[in-house]
């Protein structure tokens, strides 16, 4: 079905070649998913013949036993993969002067090579507007994984919340959760790195989990998620360590009223602009807002990020079906930062998450 879009918007375009160079959104067309590292992986589509996908040798049977049904053609590591290309699609269409491509994707090197082998072709048509807007809107299969991954995620808090100890480091918690991952769950890759950041550390938002030791009375910030089904998770919960102090907790409060009230104004209509002033606004009027250093959200489904931005100056409407996070943060250097994430669904009416770990802010008893 995206394939006859796609095929329908090349006609509109008077395009006559697709190059799909990004593996994610090879995956979502054709429903299979391979990190191809420095081998071509590729997806061809025309305005006049039938797709196909290009792959290392290595890869060719496990393309065709995946859900495409389409052709697979490979390569040996010693052939000249572009030459194979040209005379695949030379093959199979007369008509590919006017090319469009992933500008947003596409390395300069595959570019150069791929020219290399139509010298004449025109490559202006850029393909990343047109998938950007494929994908923003998630059908109900996406969604239920997207349901998936965010269940993942909340059993990802569970483990990091009784991983916390004095002494501990935070690349131990982190490896901790990825290790019960995998084993109780059978989840075989995070969408990103799993953060955990103690104390001072989480005033730095993408700061990856150190060396640094939990220590008591400290904030402690997950973020963190899991691929289910080909679609991704990403969801942020901060845990106290003990008591902390009435200014940790008054950040903590204030970033969790402002999360709550950019939750519940989410809904069709609002536009991405709003809904981060709705969020933001609380901040700033608590004192705060030079604090708050990042967009509110971002887009999710087969990347952990994608479109639509949830950001300042962004007017784009909300509607049903459109799915990003709900991000605020507040980070105040050499002191503490708090984060709360959610993602979640544009509803007819409202917004519905897909993680449902409790945001009061908890205080874990202290560990040896």
């Amino acid at each position: 079905m995206n394939l006859d879009k796609l095929q329908t918007w090349l006609q509109n375009n008077n395009l006559d070649v697709a190059y799909i160079s990004d593996p994610i959104t090879i995956a979502y067309f054709t429903g299979y998913d391979m990190e191809p590292h420095e081998r071509i992986f590729a997806l061809f589509a025309f305005k006049d013949a039938e797709p196909f996908v290009f792959t290392p040798a290595l890869n060719v049977e496990e393309a065709k036993a995946s859900d495409w049904n389409g052709d697979v053609y490979g390569y040996l590591d010693s052939e000249d993969p572009w030459m194979l290309i040209a005379d695949r699609i030379h093959q199979r269409t007369k008509h590919t002067s006017k090319w469009a491509i992933e500008k947003a994707n596409l390395s300069v090197a595959h570019f150069q090579n791929l020219h290399g082998q139509f010298p004449d072709a025109d490559f202006s048509g850029d393909l990343s507007a047109f998938i950007e807007r494929l994908r923003l809107y998630k059908t109900p299969e996406e969604i239920e994984k997207l349901k998936g991954a965010g269940a993942e995620a909340d059993f990802a808090f569970k483990i990091g919340f009784d991983a916390i100890r004095t002494g501990v480091t935070e690349r131990s918690i982190a490896g901790q959760i990825d290790y019960q991952l995998k084993v109780q769950k059978g989840v075989m890759h995070e969408s990103f790195e799993t953060i955990v950041q103690t104390g001072k550390n989480a005033a730095n938002p993408h700061l990856g989990p150190t060396m640094n030791k939990i220590k008591p009375h400290e904030l402690v910030l997950f973020d963190l998620g899991t691929m289910h089904e080909g679609y991704a998770s990403d969801s942020s919960r901060t845990v106290a360590y003990g008591e902390v102090s009435d200014k940790e907790r008054e950040i903590y409060e204030i970033d969790r009223e402002a999360q709550q009230a950019a939750i519940e104004a989410a809904k069709p209509g609002i536009t991405a602009a709003e809904l981060d002033s709705v969020a933001r606004d609380i901040i700033t009027k608590a004192g705060y807002g030079e604090y708050f250093i990042h967009r509110l959200g971002h887009g999710i489904g087969k990347d952990v990020h994608e479109f639509p931005s949830i950001v300042q100056g962004n007017d784009l409407v909300l509607e049903e079906g459109m799915c990003f996070s709900i991000e605020p943060g507040i980070y105040i250097p050499g002191f503490a930062g708090v984060r709360i994430e959610d993602c979640g669904v544009v509803t007819k009416d409202g917004f519905e998450t897909f993680t449902h770990t409790d945001k009061d802010l908890k205080v874990l008893p202290l560990k040896d």
